[in-house]
């Protein structure tokens, strides 16, 4: 459930603001409203973390041998920064002198075929009164330069002439003479030989300074520990320069500020923040103690409450998965874990669908369990349950590392579920038992969502409007198996004749066409009639005529939301194609003993590829029947923000 929250509201006096936050930290109950702080100091640590950061990123950059170890050395706070602010000046050093070397080998390339040039030979020809300007031309236009131009032909390759241009004065202008395609070379800004010596010491310079920074990696530790508490500067910092401030008349401008100390002492600061109702009295014995006056009141309905979820051990479980996806429902929304938790293990177990799979699952689950502390279980037991559910999935469908039904013992055939068993009913018939299950999966999930809203609005008319959404799933739910499993055993007219479903094993009345036609008619009514009600039903119809596309769109959506469902199938036949095809290819390898080291690497990274797509088809997939198909129709936008409380960080 999500646990119901105060509004809190803190009054300190304001030359007690940071013993006051100091206190509040260390209370850790109040998820506080955003603040926007200020000031010389926060400023200074934000530039701290900012260098820290960039620091840290460019040591992970640099890769060592596997095989060396790097004693990680300690520094002071001063002496961190210290340090990241070098390693960052080294690696901007470094980064400007791969640019000077890119231009300056650009300049080699542009005048490679020149051959040796120096700015300072053409100066000194200037000086005796004769300039000297460079030229490329198509060695074709060559001859067409005039007469009256003075030119010395240096040399020519590509079909390009380069030549010297002669003048007794200087030029500063094109000559009228010289044809348009001729082009001015300009000049270096220093000679071939000095780019050369440019480039040479610059990767000197870098060589030193990738040995210098490979070193300091004995600094990562300590850059990461001084960030975490950059990182808490800067929180404090926030709160402390963030908080609202009684200003006195008297003051005027901010820059008075510092000359108004015995006002400073009776003016006041405040803060305001959220707390859950159980910690309420911790709340309250932390402003006694320290002498704050206070209140609290229930949030308002737009008021940016946060939302902190209390359920049991077991369907806590999922709490690293909705982290991991970083959803949490809003404050005024459905609290869904358990039914994620449910229904994830069911997808995950249906798109993996392989009991030998379910194992190595379940194995990993527990060497998690194994090796984590306590307190930090959940993703071990997660884990684990996920294993043993795709193991049981893979029993009912005789799936065991996708080897063919009549290679596995007749024990594992026999203790599969016939109906969803293509070892016991056939891969036709399992196959559309199994479609429908998927369907049935979304009658049953999206049903759920439905009945949630019919019990939060059941004290409005708008129940009746959730109602007609839960009787057009229903009713729809046929017009989907007569869609997309079969038109002719799933007829939409009474045909005098009951209708089996899952091989005969369950049989539905002939008219239970009609009926969920009728059904899905009745839902229509009432959800137009009453979707929109807010206290009148004649402006919840007329909001559903101004909106009739989307009405009937809504319709749609609920044929294709149940549709949707069907991925897990299609996934799942998928990677049972992948199993086998893998398997198919490693078997002939196991009649040759020189052979069979290749085939067990190829089972290995085959199964073992086929795992890590099904990995992505259940964040992809199975994620997203909890978090879109389901949330819709429960009306959920997960645009809530996680219960974070003002608290001292202790270190994991």
């Amino acid at each position: 459930m999500i646990e119901k929250m105060k509004k809190v509201s803190i009054v300190v006096l304001d030359a007690t603001r940071k013993e006051s936050v100091k206190a509040l930290r260390k209370a850790g109950v109040v998820h506080l409203e955003e603040m926007e702080g200020k000031g010389p100091l926060l400023a200074s640590y934000k530039d701290a973390a900012a260098a820290t950061d960039k620091a840290i990123s460019i040591l992970d950059e640099i890769k060592l041998p596997k095989k060396q170890i790097v004693n990680q050395l300690d520094l002071t706070n001063d002496a961190a920064l210290e340090m990241a602010n070098k390693i960052v000046s080294l690696s901007d050093e470094k980064k400007s002198l791969f640019e000077a070397i890119a231009r300056n080998t650009n300049e080699l390339d542009r005048l490679e075929k020149w051959g040796n040039v120096n700015p300072a030979d053409f100066v000194s020809l200037a000086e005796k009164g004769i300039f000297v300007y460079m030229y490329e031309i198509p060695e074709d236009k060559y001859g067409t330069i005039g007469k009256e131009l003075k030119t010395i032909r240096v040399n020519a390759s590509n079909k390009v002439v380069r030549f010297l241009l002669l003048s007794e004065e200087q030029v500063t202008e094109r000559p009228a003479l010289m044809p348009p395609e001729a082009y001015a070379v300009p000049m270096p800004e220093m000679s071939t030989e000095a780019f050369k010596d440019s480039i040479l010491k610059a990767k000197q310079t870098i060589s030193r300074i990738e040995s210098e920074l490979a070193d300091d990696k004995k600094y990562s530790a300590t850059l990461a520990a001084y960030r975490k508490v950059l990182a808490s500067d800067i929180e404090f910092e926030t709160v402390c320069s963030g908080m609202g401030r009684e200003v006195a008349a008297e003051e005027g401008e901010e820059s008075k500020a510092d000359v108004m100390d015995e006002i400073a002492s009776t003016r006041l600061a405040w803060l305001s923040g959220y707390v859950p109702v159980a910690l309420l009295p911790n709340f309250v014995a932390a402003c006694k103690a320290n002498s704050w006056a206070y209140a609290t009141a229930d949030p308002d309905d737009d008021d940016p409450v946060p939302t902190k979820l209390k359920n049991s051990k077991l369907v806590s479980i999922i709490y690293p998965l909705m982290d991991f996806l970083d959803v949490t429902p809003g404050y005024h929304e459905f609290d869904i874990s358990g039914w994620f938790l449910l229904f994830f293990c069911v997808f995950f177990a249906m798109i993996f669908g392989d009991a030998c799979y379910g194992a190595l699952i379940a194995i990993v689950g527990i060497a998690l369990l194994a090796t984590s502390k306590k307190g930090g279980r959940s993703l071990g037991v997660l884990v684990t349950l996920l294993g043993l559910c795709t193991m049981l999935w893979g029993v009912m469908t005789c799936s065991w590392f996708g080897i063919s039904t009549d290679k596995l013992p007749s024990a594992l055939v026999d203790i599969s579920f016939a109906p969803f068993s293509a070892a016991k009913s056939g891969k036709d018939i399992a196959n559309t038992n199994q479609k429908i299950f998927c369907f049935s999966l979304a009658l049953i999930q999206l049903s759920v969502a439905h009945l949630k809203c019919m019990f939060a609005d059941r004290k409005s008319l708008k129940f009746f409007g959730d109602l007609g959404s839960l009787l057009m799933i229903w009713g729809m739910f046929y017009v989907v198996m007569n869609m997309v499993v079969d038109g002719t055993k799933y007829p939409l007219g009474d045909t005098g004749v009951p209708i089996p479903i899952f091989g005969g094993r369950f049989v539905l009345p002939s008219n239970f066409p009609l009926i969920s036609i009728g059904v899905l008619g009745a839902g229509f009514v009432l959800n137009f009639i009453f979707a929109n009600y807010e206290g009148s039903v004649g402006k919840s119809v007329l909001e559903s005529v101004k909106n009739i596309i989307s009405v009937l769109l809504g319709v749609v959506n609920q044929f294709s939301d149940i549709v949707s469902y069907i991925r897990l199938w299609a996934v799942a036949l998928a990677g049972a194609a992948i199993s086998e095809t893998v398997n198919q290819m490693a078997g002939p390898m196991f009649g040759k003993l020189i052979m069979v080291i290749f085939g067990v690497v190829l089972l290995v990274f085959g199964h073992g590829l086929n795992m890590i797509l099904n990995l992505l088809s259940v964040i992809v997939h199975g994620v997203r029947l909890n978090t879109l198909e389901f949330s819709q129709h429960l009306g959920m936008t997960w645009s809530g923000v996680k219960y974070r409380p003002f608290a001292e960080r202790k270190e994991k």
